[in-house]
């Protein structure tokens, strides 16, 4: 498996009352731990896109494991960005697209379902009118890989998709 996939399966550090603790994002969430980097209303716009994206993202944790990645060296980062190869800081690039999204939207997180959904269509497809930030449609595919790594990069996500969980496969000879 690859360290990405390892390292998300796991915990990541989050601080809580002044003290480093290891918890999921869902954990981080349900805990509500404070935020290190993003505020409260990207959070906010994060869960609320992320939930549209892949629904299960909200209680996963997105916002928690987005805002803890932000927090790590870059080359330590498992957001989608970093593998795309987006230029650290990472949360420039965070702070424009949920910038773009919001100016665009009007408030993303306050907009019914299906607002929600027909934004993101928009979006995805580089059709948002006035979008003023990084390509509407690499916004889509990095934030939806997060969401996608943090629902479904986890051992109950792989048995909800299920799929069985294979802590490593041995190849068969030396690469």
């Amino acid at each position: 498996m690859n360290k990405r996939r390892e390292f998300i399966l796991g915990a990541l550090a989050f601080t809580v009352g002044g003290a480093q603790v290891m918890l999921t994002p869902r954990e981080a969430r349900a805990q509500s731990v404070a935020l290190r980097t993003l505020k409260a209303d990207e959070a906010e716009t994060i869960e609320a896109l992320g939930e549209t994206l892949v629904p299960g993202a909200r209680a996963a944790g997105i916002a928690h494991f987005i805002d803890q990645q932000l927090s790590v060296p870059p080359e330590e980062a498992l957001l989608e960005a970093r593998i795309l190869n987006v230029r650290p800081p990472f949360v420039n690039f965070y702070h424009a697209a949920l910038g773009a999204i919001e100016r665009a939207s009007g408030g993303f997180a306050k907009r019914s379902a299906p607002e929600q959904r027909d934004f993101v269509n928009l979006m995805r497809q580089n059709k948002v009118e006035g979008w003023q930030g990084p390509p509407g449609g690499f916004v889509y595919l990095v934030l939806r890989s997060d969401a996608v790594d943090v629902v479904y990069g986890t051992l109950e996500g792989y048995a909800t998709l299920g799929i069985p969980y294979m802590a490593h496969i041995a190849p068969l000879r030396r690469w």
